[in-house]
């Protein structure tokens, strides 16, 4: 029988289920909105029970996204009760997205009782960075003491966009700058298939900023806001998460790069050119950990379809041989640069869902 899998990637405010046989999508679900954990049963059976209906399929096993898994989980795992109250102690490193997908973990292992459950973590792909893009220049007591270091995170995203460069191109060898940009944003430099650095660090608040997250700031800064009765943890904390960002950028006018792009005011302006100099410098920066640069490749869900921000950032990078894409909206996986430019761009459609039931299936010995 062909493996039916049902993916499940529960985000800091919303919910994606997929029914995936044979690398194709047979049903799916968003949802903008994270269930309650007391209704994740309801949804995930009245999801199963809409999609599996008249199609005479059963689920082989069940695939969770988990975007931090701490040391637990470094790579695809069963999960059972010990799995999971372990990945359950790495819950403050990623707040917003780890307690709704333990929750819905939870859910699911309750409703498909009978079937293998997968946690694939973020953080797999960037599992063997070398230690100079993983370690931090911190003391070494702290280090040892807390684990402190470099995870990188949106690897199902890279792992995904990565091998479909490889098929367009038609090369496996290759040196790549991917960007994922969302919701959440980061670059990674990748080396035959392989992570060598990445924007992300300890946690998914570090690097580039994001649709309401911070990314990197000085921590001096911080220790000031700290200090003197300016601002609480709390305050602190809401603050990086909620209310920075392009949503900060732009003065409380949205965080969504399309409503910035429409809108006329200087505020969302100023946030675009922000985004496009912080996206750009970690590209460059990026490039760094490689020895050439083959292709620059944009995935995640502005990389996908915004092109504006695409233009932005590529104009910033012509030292680097990239030159401004020829092609804006695209319907379809592929090279977006001019013909003959010296680094192609191209632009890959996010499929962490696929990824996620590819590496559920390897995990549990399916071939793939």
């Amino acid at each position: 029988m062909t493996p039916v899998v049902l993916t499940v990637n529960a985000g800091s405010s919303s919910l994606q289920l997929h029914l995936v046989r044979e690398g194709r999508v047979l049903r799916g679900e968003h949802s903008e909105q994270s269930p309650d954990p007391a209704a994740a049963e309801r949804t995930l059976s009245d999801f199963l029970s809409g999609a599996l209906s008249g199609t005479g399929a059963e689920v082989t096993a069940v695939g969770h996204r988990l975007v931090h898994g701490g040391e637990a989980v470094r790579a695809p795992t069963i999960a059972d009760d010990a799995v999971v109250e372990a990945v359950r102690g790495y819950a403050d490193l990623a707040p917003l997205h780890v307690p709704p997908a333990l929750a819905l973990a939870e859910a699911a292992r309750r409703v498909l009782p009978s079937v293998p459950h997968v946690l694939c973590p973020d953080t797999a792909f960037h599992a063997a960075l070398p230690d100079a893009a993983a370690t931090y220049a911190l003391p070494a007591e702290w280090r040892r003491r807390w684990g402190l270091r470099r995870y990188g995170f949106h690897g199902l995203s890279y792992a995904w966009a990565t091998r479909r460069a490889a098929e367009l191109l038609g090369r496996e060898d290759m040196r790549l700058v991917v960007t994922h940009l969302g919701g959440g944003c980061s670059v990674s430099a990748v080396r035959a298939g392989r992570s060598v650095d990445t924007s992300m660090g300890f946690t998914p608040l570090e690097g580039v900023p994001m649709s309401k997250r911070s990314g990197s700031v000085d921590p001096g800064m911080l220790l000031w806001l700290l200090s003197g009765s300016r601002l609480t943890l709390e305050e602190l904390r809401d603050g990086l998460e909620h209310s920075s960002g392009l949503l900060g950028l732009s003065d409380g006018l949205s965080g969504d790069t399309r409503d910035l792009v429409a809108s006329g005011a200087p505020a969302a302006a100023l946030a675009l050119d922000v985004f496009a100099h912080r996206v750009s410098r970690e590209i460059a920066a990026s490039t760094a950990a490689l020895d050439r640069l083959d292709a620059l490749v944009f995935t995640g869900e502005i990389g996908w379809d915004q092109p504006e921000v695409r233009e932005a950032v590529c104009r910033r990078l012509s030292p680097l041989g990239v030159a401004p894409p020829a092609v804006g909206a695209v319907d379809r996986d592929g090279v977006v640069s001019p013909e003959g430019a010296r680094v192609p761009v191209l632009v890959v459609r996010p499929r962490e869902e696929l990824q996620v039931a590819r590496e559920t299936l390897a995990a549990l010995g399916h071939p793939t």
